[in-house]
């Protein structure tokens, strides 16, 4: 939700923008001889529906054109800020698009439940095992059927800095969870700025970014294993070990000699705009914000993003230096239609050809690039420094990836009691009564 939020807040109207197909008339020449298994598909058109509006959505249809112009399909694109809704009221009135790109593995359920959803063809989950693995092929599983393959991809365990200002103190990134502490605590002590500045203001969303904060922190404390099963249910929402991962974030912004740099005390985390939230650091009055890699475009037009520039990212560090959990979100490519052409547009978007198409595509969006967990991803492709950076830390052996547990859980927990119950909590609830009552509002089927 939080990656479908940012993309809606920091992006123009949307609309319809289709992309221009043509002939197949490039077939027989050298550069689309890896088209050539998918046909000549000349009249052919797919439409693709998604929530990624302007500008983001220039680099996609980009992406596309050396498949229209090798086999002769069209492929139109259509942009939709509304899209989380409409596209469940299209699916249950039998008029969806041939593919969507679904943001969430909830939502992709629901549209799997309508029964228009298509299973994705065994070329697509080839491709899946090669390029992606296990983990990111069972997000677009339901029912132990796979019918969605990965896309885009963001990286949530990052925390944003000045390396000026860092340089300027003498502080050095951290490469622990108790070296964050202590610099936390450094920073405090100094008098100078506040620690760190947070905000979760999101209208009807207020709350979700401290979602990220929870998840984040129960992969630290607990580990990916209870993650798994408490996002899945397997242990309760007030289990002790989420208790103490939620204590964890507390120690941090619940304290108010670490918070809200740049807007007051701990309450006006409540009311301070999610997008808002990180650009004290710019002016010094914040040290460090918590915060996914598409909070860059958040940033002034203008602001040099990168180890030497004014605003930069770091891991959000572990136990311990060697553990290495990552959380983060992205994209599903989810299909209504198994026409051929449709088929092959499916192929194509699952090979690492398309996801360098696509990163060379973004790499002109300012501060705010693309990135993916593709492993065939040429990292040389990526221009933006948080897009170098994210896929560093997401395509690093080393990494477990978890994705948002929001994002996973029934929509009255995951985007209802959880969004409320952390506004309740930061405004100084219990966390005892906060997870209970997120906890009672589990679906009992």
């Amino acid at each position: 939700m939080g990656l479908a939020l940012v993309l809606a807040a920091c992006s123009g109207s949307g609309g319809t923008t289709p992309t221009t197909g043509g002939t197949a008339a490039g077939t027989g020449s050298a550069e689309c001889a890896d088209y050539a298994k998918y046909g000549d598909l000349t009249g052919k058109t797919i439409t693709i529906y998604a929530g990624i509006v302007t500008p983001e959505d220039t680099p996609y249809i980009e992406s596309f054109k050396p498949f229209e112009k090798c086999t002769g399909a069209k492929v139109d694109y259509q942009a939709d800020k509304q899209f989380e809704q409409q596209i469940l009221v299209r699916a249950q009135a039998g008029n969806p698009p041939d593919i969507a790109i679904v943001p969430q593995p909830g939502l992709l359920a629901q549209l799997v439940a309508t029964g228009k959803v298509v299973k994705a063809p065994d070329a697509v989950g080839a491709n899946v095992d090669k390029f992606w693995g296990a983990s990111w092929k069972a997000l677009g599983t339901v029912g132990g059927a796979f019918y969605a393959a990965p896309s885009g991809a963001s990286v949530k365990s990052l925390v944003w800095y000045s390396p000026k200002t860092f340089a300027d103190n003498g502080w050095k990134v951290p490469t622990t969870m108790a070296e964050l502490t202590a610099l936390t605590k450094t920073i405090a002590s100094a008098g100078k700025m506040k620690p760190w500045c947070v905000g979760i203001a999101s209208g009807e969303a207020t709350g979700w970014p401290l979602t990220d904060w929870v998840e984040d922190f129960v992969l630290r404390t607990a580990g990916p294993d209870v993650y798994d099963q408490w996002v899945s249910h397997k242990i309760p929402f007030n289990d002790p070990k989420i208790a103490k991962a939620l204590d964890a974030v507390g120690a941090i912004i619940k304290d108010p000699a670490n918070v809200n740099g740049g807007f007051g005390d701990v309450s006006t985390i409540a009311t301070t705009a999610f997008q808002d939230a990180g650009l004290p650091i710019l002016d010094g009055t914040c040290a460090m914000h918590r915060q996914a890699s598409f909070y860059a475009a958040n940033f002034p037009s203008g602001t040099q993003i990168g180890p030497d520039g004014a605003v930069y990212a770091f891991y959000l560090p572990a136990e311990s230096a060697t553990d290495k959990p990552v959380l983060g979100a992205g994209e599903f490519v989810t299909a209504f239609a198994d026409r051929p052409e449709v088929q092959a547009l499916q192929e194509f978007w699952s090979t690492d050809t398309w996801a360098n198409l696509k990163a060379k595509a973004s790499s002109s969006i300012t501060n705010g690039g693309w990135i993916t967990a593709n492993k065939g991803l040429d990292p040389a492709n990526l221009v933006n420094p948080i897009d170098k950076l994210s896929a560093t830390i997401l395509l690093d052996p080393k990494s477990e990836f978890r994705f948002d547990g929001s994002d996973q859980m029934p929509a009255a927990v995951g985007s209802g009691a959880f969004w409320k119950g952390m506004t309740d909590w930061v405004l100084g609830a219990s966390t005892s009564s906060t997870l209970d009552k997120i906890e009672a509002a589990w679906p009992t089927s």
